[in-house]
């Protein structure tokens, strides 16, 4: 009996991990053509869909494995390419090049992640009124950028992202709930930024929410982490405390943003 336990168990998890399908899509905004990953479990039954929005190296395993892990959460996820083609950065000066080229241009990070957004929305088991956006670094900074927008999403979380902006929220503009998932001990966004930004939110009136972990440093979720501030001299560390539970009170923000109804 217990060799069976054992058999089945292992079918039904072999069962389980087979249901998540991920595959790299293209899409396109003018004649330019980005490189996205779609993961989602089969079925047909309507989900709630979420965009990845990478770090500043380009969209890589990184950002496609978190894609999966929210399939395997139950949401149809797009890891999408804020670059286009691809693209991907192999040294800081490089990523930080590609990544100010778009921040700088808020009317070309909005169509690009507009277009990411349609081609989920496009999905047959995606449903269309139930989209929310997470993001790393770069990417956290490009959700909450979009949230400032007023685009339709249910919720954003941005993972030690860029708090800092051009164009703070007006008061009533933000429709997506918003979480932020913050190193306390980060040198890349001091505390002056935080504080900023939880003054730009409270007077845009948003429905927010600054989780700030003590001694952490930027790129927290990232196991990469301590390879890139070796090999570059960046002021980077992986904390394996604060990547689990912050990805576990991402999973619980985005059921609750999830279930409300507009």
């Amino acid at each position: 009996m217990k060799t069976w336990i054992i058999l089945l168990c292992s079918w039904m998890s072999l069962s389980a991990q087979a249901a998540v399908q991920g595959r790299a899509v293209d899409y396109t905004l003018g004649n330019m053509t980005f490189k996205g990953y779609l993961v989602a479990e089969e079925g047909t039954r309507k989900r709630p869909g979420v965009l990845v929005v990478h770090e500043w190296w380009g969209h890589n395993e990184y950002a496609r494995n978190k894609a999966t892990a929210l399939a395997e959460a139950g949401y149809i996820a797009l890891a999408v390419d804020m670059y286009g083609d691809g693209k991907r950065a192999q040294h800081p000066k490089e990523a930080g090049e590609f990544a100010s080229a778009v921040q700088k241009d808020l009317p070309l990070a909005k169509a690009r992640f507009e277009a990411a957004l349609a081609f989920l929305k496009q999905q047959p088991a995606v449903d269309p009124k139930n989209l929310s956006a997470i993001g790393y670094c770069f990417g956290g900074g490009i959700v909450l950028e979009m949230a400032r927008q007023g685009l339709d999403l249910k919720g954003v979380a941005s993972f030690h992202g860029s708090l800092a902006t051009a164009q703070p929220a007006q008061p009533g503009t933000i429709k997506a709930k918003i979480l932020v998932l913050h190193g306390a001990a980060d040198q890349l966004i001091p505390q002056e930024k935080v504080t900023a930004f939880e003054q730009e939110m409270r007077q845009a009136k948003a429905e927010w929410e600054l989780i700030s972990y003590p001694n952490v440093q930027h790129s927290f979720t990232n196991p990469d982490a301590d390879h890139y501030a070796k090999q570059f001299a960046l002021p980077l560390a992986y904390d394996e405390h604060a990547d689990k539970d912050s990805w576990a009170k991402l999973l619980n923000f985005l059921t609750t943003v999830s279930a409300q109804t507009n």
